[in-house]
């Protein structure tokens, strides 16, 4: 069947092919590993020139393509500021921010959404990825709201939407793997977006506190007998709030400034998230170990995706698949 097509529309198939294949739900990653060396057998297979069946340059091409992945220095980054993140979560020092907020803003309308999007940024800005984001203020701010009477909707919007600020405030980890795709500076694609990123927080914020404003059934205001006095919450802010808000600070400051690369400033950060956990006194081996593993998982999972998609992505463009679908859209 393939022998009767031309190189583009055996690039377009190929695309059909893998398009289909995750909409059936099958991994991303190891869809594109195997799209990538089916069609890139096809592609460079030579019968003149094969000694045996794995005589075939697609061998070669994903050899060297995990080599490029495995040796990028930029790449160091992104298992450090995973660990960051998974140990900030596991110590519960995230817990900590998120009611000290909420008692904070306890005067504003939606006082716990408002909590749970300045949440979600600073933890976005300490993990760099949406699922760790969404997965753990949807177990901790969703059963609060709703117990506190807020509308099940709205609480919901207001996770998702501050869970997704993860892949736009730096230091994201899509930010990373597209500086390294399109061969751009971290350091200018993390500058770019922090304005971007926290202007959109600001948004969500104030959207939270318009509706809750002029529909105060969606929010209602906590009981007046659980507010603490302002002392203790005041301790609470700076306890649980400036620490953490302190070593975000350090690592993007000295990304932004130029003193230390996303790499230097991510080991930094790794380092600083154990010694918060020793000053929170939640630094356990359980929770250690459990942020290396989540860690080590995470960064597997998008290495692999690297591996997958500059395969398919050299094949995809060997065929010819590129210069078909730039001039399909050109010619709109």
């Amino acid at each position: 069947m393939l022998i009767s097509l031309t190189n583009p529309e055996v690039a377009i198939l190929m695309m059909g092919i893998f398009l289909f294949a995750v909409l059936l739900g099958f991994p991303i990653a190891f869809t594109l590993m195997a799209m990538g060396i089916g069609f890139g057998y096809y592609a460079y297979y030579d019968a003149t020139m094969m000694e045996h069946i794995f005589d075939n340059r697609i061998f070669q091409l994903f050899v060297q393509n995990t080599y490029t992945v495995m040796d990028n220095n930029v790449l160091t980054a992104v298992p450090l500021f995973l660990f960051m993140g998974y140990l900030v979560e596991r110590a519960g020092i995230v817990a900590k921010l998120f009611f000290a907020i909420r008692l904070a803003a306890h005067r504003l309308p939606a006082s716990m959404a408002v909590a749970a999007l300045i949440t979600c940024t600073l933890f976005s800005t300490a993990t760099g990825i949406i699922g760790a984001v969404v997965t753990l203020m949807g177990l901790l701010a969703w059963p609060a709201m709703v117990k506190a009477g807020y509308d099940k909707k709205f609480a919901s919007g207001i996770i998702c939407a501050g869970g997704c600020l993860g892949i736009l405030i730096p230091p994201s980890i899509m930010l990373i793997v597209y500086s390294v795709i399109a061969q751009l500076s971290p350091l200018r694609l993390f500058a770019a977006a922090i304005f971007p990123g926290l202007m959109l927080a600001g948004l969500y914020i104030a959207y939270a506190v318009t509706r809750a404003w002029l529909n105060p059934s969606l929010a209602p205001r906590p009981p007046a007998e659980d507010i603490p006095p302002r002392s203790e919450i005041l301790k609470e802010v700076l306890v649980s709030f400036v620490p953490l808000f302190g070593l975000i600070m350090l690592v993007l400051g000295t990304i932004l400034a130029g003193i230390a690369t996303p790499a230097e400033a991510a080991a930094a950060g790794a380092f600083g998230a154990i010694l918060l956990s020793w000053f929170y006194k939640t630094l356990k081996w359980q929770n250690f170990k459990e942020s290396v593993f989540l860690t080590a998982k995470t960064t597997a999972m998008i290495m692999w995706l690297f591996i997958g998609s500059w395969t398919f992505s050299s094949v995809f463009s060997y065929l010819g698949g590129h210069e078909v679908f730039e001039h399909f859209f050109t010619s709109i």
